[in-house]
This record gives structure tokens, sequence and C-alpha cells, in this order.
């Protein structure tokens, strides 16, 4: 099931905050609007006015529009506060549509959720990569998304999509070494095989959207561990990109001048081949089948961290962050490894840009991709986040 809601392409903040020039105003003023519902709830057409710095009258047509669009809905009357008649509530119509989130991140499986304009998990699926790469694990996207596609009970707002490597604004995969990808407009074949809105974005900045909705608007850098190593960023209120779509791709950047592990991309020493989820559960496999004691695994995690922190901490000097956010798994990342990570940025830092620095696992889990896949699809097809 598809919709042909309005969408907005333009790069812009990742929701709006105010009024813009006449030529761009009614499509802005409409995100506008849907973000000031979609974040408070239930309002008055004239409590939305007020909320926006909006005339009634451009609320009311823009209200009116959305309604036919099957957007925005009447709840009834608001409970009488004042003499008169009692002002109708009008509310984003939550279970109107809802999203479908791929995430392909992990190293041995791809997983998906339906969700609804909330985010709020409906259903899910997954595929088996089984090792496949190339054209076959193009293969196993499509299927996934199809088999998501057959679960949704509403309209699909849209489908998105976070990715290993890097991925530019048309939704081709440039380069994701794990699953020798080049080139591979994976945005197109899916939509080709849905009908639906596509939106693909490397798998650390979708899951940095999702942090972001609870970071009070700060500064953010998420590191994505997983299949590969990849960091989200957004400042003032912008994902950065960068001018080659490759910004935060820094599980290919080699740490130190000791070469170390090979690496998929073929350089030896790369981040990724120090902390790829992969690598360090085989080797603390070796460790516990040779009889190795607990020491042992804490030294090989220690390492890992110690390597994250060394590329970090240009970074957390750089724009002085105030929070770095890890997400993976927590087995791994939390403890020995953490602490090693937080121990070299302060080594590696000043006092001033280090004081007040939190490095923390993310609480979204396991879901934290399909979840910045939901604010993707919301953000392109609407407009909010």
């Amino acid at each position: 099931m598809t919709t042909t809601i309005e969408t907005d392409a333009s790069p812009r903040a990742l929701r709006p905050r105010g009024k813009v020039l006449p030529e761009h105003a009614r499509r802005h003023n409409r995100s506008l609007v849907l973000q000031t519902l979609y974040s408070s709830g239930p309002r008055s057409r004239a409590d939305v006015a007020r909320e926006t710095g909006l005339t009634r009258v451009t609320v009311s047509d823009l209200v009116s529009a959305l309604i036919a669009e099957g957007l925005v809905i009447e709840l009834g009357p608001q409970e009488a506060g004042r003499p008169g008649k009692p002002a109708t509530l009008i509310d984003v119509d939550r279970g109107a549509f809802q999203i479908l989130g791929l995430d392909l991140s992990e190293h041995h499986r791809f997983r998906g959720a339906v969700m609804d304009l909330d985010g709020t998990v409906v259903a899910r699926a997954e595929v088996a990569l089984d090792g496949a790469t190339g054209a076959d694990a193009t293969a196993r996207v499509v299927t996934l998304a199809e088999q998501l596609a057959g679960l949704a009970t509403a309209p699909v707002l849209g489908v998105g999509i976070g990715s290993p490597g890097v991925v530019d604004p048309a939704g081709v995969v440039r380069s994701a070494p794990n699953l020798r990808w080049h080139d591979e407009p994976l945005q197109h074949r899916v939509a080709a095989a849905l009908g639906a809105p596509v939106h693909v974005a490397n798998d650390a900045n979708v899951a940095v959207l999702a942090e972001h909705g609870t970071s009070d608007g700060r500064d953010l850098l998420l590191v994505r561990i997983g299949h590969g190593v990849g960091a989200g960023l957004i400042v003032g209120g912008h994902a950065v990109v960068g001018s080659a779509y490759a910004a935060g791709e820094i599980g290919h950047v080699v740490v130190g001048t000791d070469r170390g592990p090979r690496c998929a991309c073929g350089k030896d020493g790369c981040l990724e081949a120090w902390v790829a989820v992969p690598r360090l559960t085989a080797q603390l496999a070796e460790i516990d089948s040779a009889g190795g004691e607990a020491s042992a695994r804490d030294d090989l995690l220690r390492e890992a961290g110690r390597r994250l922190g060394i590329v970090l901490a240009p970074v957390v000097g750089a724009l002085n962050l105030a929070e770095v956010v890890l997400s993976g798994p927590a087995d791994l990342l939390d403890g020995a490894f953490h602490d090693a990570a937080v121990d070299t940025l302060r080594d590696r830092t000043m006092a001033e840009q280090h004081r007040g620095l939190r490095l923390r696992m993310t609480e979204h889990g396991q879901d934290i991709v399909l979840r910045g896949a939901a604010v993707m699809v919301l953000s392109g097809q609407l407009g909010v986040s």
C-alpha cells in the first residue's frame, strides 16, 4: 500500500523552527504545523497558530489540506475552559500510515520492522545474510522489504534503510567493503520493488537520528560498532555528511603506526579491523577455547577501546563535544572497552575539552537503526522528527 504524500527533499535542518521566505513558505509552514502537532499532541487550530507564529487563516488552510491527505484528524471539542463554543482539537493521525525500517549493519542477518508514526514496532522480520555479498546481498534486502510490506496494516508512508558504507543522497551505496557493494543503487532497487518512497543512508547516520530525538538538541556523535564501524554526527541541528558523503567513516582510519590486522578494505590497522564485532567475538572465542583467563579477555577489549579513543580524540577536541554515544553489543562495549576508550580520550585531549564529556551506551538497544530509519522517513516525507 502506498501514498502520495507531498515531500520535501531539499537540504534543511532536521525539524523546522520558524517562518521562511515566501517562495518556500507553504511547504515549510506545512511541516511546521505537522511538527507542532507531532511533538506536542492534540491542539486547537488557534493553539497551533499561537505556537507557530502563523496566522489563523494560514493554519486553517494548511490543516484542511492535511486532513484531506489523511495526515491530520479532528478529535472533537476541547474541554470547555472559557465561555463560548469549545474549539475542536486536531492531531496527527498516528495510525493512518506505517513506516518500514531496515537495518543492514549486522554481520549475520538483515533486520527490519513495521512501525507506526510514533516509532512503535508493529511487526518484525529478518533474513539471514549467510555470507551473501554483491547482488545476492541486494536481493536479500529486497526480499526483506517485500516481507515487511506484506506485514503492514496501513498505507506505507516510506521505507528507511540504514546501510553500511558510503551512501550518497540518491541512495546509491558508493562503497560498502563488507558487502562488496560498489555504486549499488539500493534506493532505486527497493523503490522499484515496492512502489513506495525509499530513503537510504549510512547506518550510523541513521542511528544518530534516533539519539537526536532525546538529546535536547545538543551536538552529538554516535559511534556504531557492528559488522563495521561508523559514526554519525549532528552539529547545530544538522546531520553532517561531508563533501563526498563519507563523514563518519572512521572505520577505515588507520590507527597508529604499528600497521595492525588486515581490514576488508585492503589496508592494515584500520579501526574496523581492531573493533568490529566479528573480529572481537572471534578473538574472544579463541581465548575461551584455549582456556584463557578473564584478564586476557579484558586485555583484548581494553586494546580495542584504546584504539577507538585514539580515533575519537581529535574529533572531540575539534568540536568540543559533550557527549559521545556507543551503539553495539553491550557485552563487548561496556566495561573494559568503555573504560579504556574514556581513559584514552582524557589522555589525548585538553582538560577543558573532556571535563564534561560523557561516553555512554545508547538506550535504544539493538533497534536504534530501525528507530532512526523511522525518523529519516518522517523527516524526508513530512518534514518532522
